[in-house]
């Protein structure tokens, strides 16, 4: 009795009830739905109708020759290159500009650059919809215009990208000046003894010397803009026709408006592919590339 005792205390000890607690949830809440998804992508899913009939490969052959998926594909790796980009360059360049130049005012503008990135997403996307607005938006105020930049195709998805960069460049300037005030100081005391000038210390020490923080920038951007949707929501609702619709608009358009689950896991299942797979080749080009040199 004793023994058993023992045993049932070390099985049930307070770590392990965490440790059990947490797989449960873990399961309940991530396995479960995505294992269900995956199952869901190889049948007619329909819950409105109660119907769930297997289809094999078709959601996926289907998909590829889908002449909207592979729009949506290219407007969202073309949405997120040019904001991963900008979020990168914005955010180096402030952040050394402030972590260089301005001593005084440094809190106040780490500050003030910061608050758009914890202002909600809905907030933001309201507020630059009026700004846009071609009757008495603020842009065309100051242009002297009347353009009605989210009803044109060629305008239309670039608004949307402006309007995402100036939310999230905070982001990495915070991220980035974290970085800047961690690197060694003495790398930079021998570059300035071998009299190195400010630009070959920026590009031979500061960038390598980064490269982890913004490798770390880079791949949760990439996720992350990878399943934008709530900003071409409110902004666009995916137009003017589908100039706009990004993968997770079409995710959602297929599940949530014509209630095809199925198919919609589907696409959910090649981007889940797809990010592993840019964030993989990341990592190689990052760590195993760097290496060589």
């Amino acid at each position: 009795m004793k023994d058993r005792a023992f045993y049932l205390e070390k099985i049930f000890s307070p770590k392990n009830v965490v440790l059990l607690t947490l797989g449960l949830f873990y399961a309940l809440f991530l396995v479960f739905p995505v294992g269900v998804a995956l199952v869901g992508s190889f049948h007619n899913w329909n819950p409105l109708r109660g119907t769930f009939d297997f289809a094999g490969l078709d959601h996926y052959t289907r998909l590829f020759r889908s002449p909207l998926f592979w729009q949506s594909l290219f407007n969202t790796l073309y949405f997120s290159v040019v904001v991963i980009a900008a979020r990168l360059v914005l955010g180096l360049g402030i952040a050394y500009m402030l972590f260089s130049k301005m001593t005084k005012a440094r809190g106040f503008f780490r500050a003030a650059i910061y608050m758009p990135v914890v202002t909600p997403l809905v907030a933001v996307s309201f507020v630059w919809l009026w700004l846009y607005n071609p009757q008495f938006g603020l842009f065309n105020q100051i242009l002297g215009t009347r353009h009605n930049w989210l009803f044109d195709r060629n305008t239309a998805l670039p608004a949307v990208m402006a309007m995402t960069i100036w939310k999230d460049y905070g982001y990495a300037v915070v991220l980035f000046l974290a970085g800047l005030y961690n690197l060694p100081k003495e790398c930079y005391e021998a570059a300035h003894i071998d009299g190195a000038s400010a630009p070959r210390i920026f590009w031979h020490i500061t960038l390598p010397l980064l490269k982890p923080m913004t490798l770390f920038i880079f791949v949760t951007s990439l996720i992350s803009y990878l399943q934008a949707y709530l900003q071409i929501l409110i902004l666009t609702n995916g137009g003017p026709g589908t100039s706009t619709y990004l993968s997770s608009f079409l995710i959602f358009d297929e599940a949530f408006v014509k209630y095809k689950f199925g198919y919609a896991s589907a696409i959910s299942f090649v981007m889940f592919f797809l990010i592993a797979l840019l964030t993989s080749v990341s990592f190689k080009i990052t760590y195993f590339g760097g290496s060589r040199d």
